[in-house]
């Protein structure tokens, strides 16, 4: 695992209404932050993810430079390393862990940037997934502060077919009979491969299948692919852990707050960002067609979509160079600007 650090909070009140005696924010650094603090990009998890999950496209010549940006990798709640269900203590284990929302995400990061950086301004918020949903956060409660924005394979608002998608995530792992209705009493192994096995199934697209796409990817047959690309990686994870943040997804909305009301085109039409949306149009649960609906809302935005066959991981190409390639180019568009 690439070294981390972690950052306390200290006692600090949710979006939920419970307050925990403690929060801890984990982070991973790469790069140098300049004399004037112009340099930081900010670059949220994706479901499930760790900093060393993602950080592959950090480097000289890849999607993100740390010879010039200095990057932080939040690790967001729920994930495991930072404050989540399976480090919470007595009265929030044992099926009582609060519910994290990315008002928590943004309100966390907010207080690293400032506490242990001193940066107000941010040069690029770049996410993937729920890394997206996070930045898509940021940009519209502190438009002010964000200078750039990138996104990919996201959404603003969880739309009602992705949720079904978490629904059906949820009702496979809960299935298992480790389940007591409230927690697992027991490692719930049946239900983690039942999970993976469905995630698998909606991350890639059809033709990433019909084609064998995951030979290009050292993968010996598709059941090499599942067991050892999806099981083996989400059963890495407490399932609680997994549960935690299937719920923040769900909620995710960047409009569900006071400053907004509920008013997404509000919320939208806030960020004042220059801002690359980037859509993978093989995706199956953060579609083309909700992006194109979302980023006609945004102010001063361009729609480029990644046409792949990789489906959801379009945007996270660890083994696709094309794909990469059109990420490494946004970035590079908006740095420019």
């Amino acid at each position: 695992m690439t070294q981390h650090q972690t950052f306390s909070l200290g006692p600090t009140a949710l979006a939920c209404g419970i307050a925990l005696p403690q929060v801890t924010l984990a982070y991973a650094t790469y790069g140098h932050l300049n004399a004037d603090r112009s340099n930081l990009i900010l670059y949220p998890t994706s479901y499930g993810a760790h900093h060393d999950d993602i950080d592959w496209l950090i480097g000289p010549g890849r999607v993100l430079d740390p010879d010039r940006y200095f990057i932080v990798i939040p690790n967001q709640l729920g994930n495991g390393l930072s404050t989540s269900p399976s480090t919470l203590g007595l009265p929030f284990d044992k099926g009582r862990a609060p519910k994290f929302s990315h008002l928590d995400n943004i309100a966390a990061q907010d207080r690293l940037l400032r506490e242990v950086f001193g940066v107000e301004q941010i040069a690029l918020i770049y996410g993937w997934s729920m890394g997206g949903q996070q930045a898509l956060h940021w940009a519209a409660l502190h438009p002010e502060r964000v200078a750039r924005l990138c996104v990919t394979c996201t959404s603003a608002r969880t739309s009602p077919h992705n949720k079904l998608f978490l629904e059906g995530l949820r009702a496979a792992l809960t299935a298992d009979a480790t389940w007591t209705g409230d927690r697992f009493d027991g490692h719930p192994l049946r239900g983690l491969r039942a999970f993976a096995r469905i995630y698998a199934g909606w991350a890639m697209s059809q033709t990433f299948y019909r084609e064998n796409l995951w030979q290009g990817a050292g993968f010996a047959s598709r059941e090499d692919y599942v067991q050892r690309a999806w099981e083996g990686n989400l059963m890495r994870r407490d399932p609680h852990d997994l549960l935690s943040m299937i719920d923040t997804w769900m909620t995710s909305d960047i409009s569900d707050n006071p400053v907004y009301n509920g008013d997404l085109r509000a919320a939208l039409g806030a960020i004042r960002a220059p801002s690359i949306v980037l859509p993978s149009d093989t995706d199956l649960y953060f579609t083309l067609a909700d992006s194109e609906i979302e980023t006609a809302m945004m102010p001063d935005a361009e729609l480029r979509p990644i046409r792949s066959d990789w489906g959801h991981r379009a945007g996270n190409p660890g083994f696709q160079p094309q794909d990469e390639a059109v990420l490494r180019q946004a970035v590079a568009d908006l740095l420019a600007r």
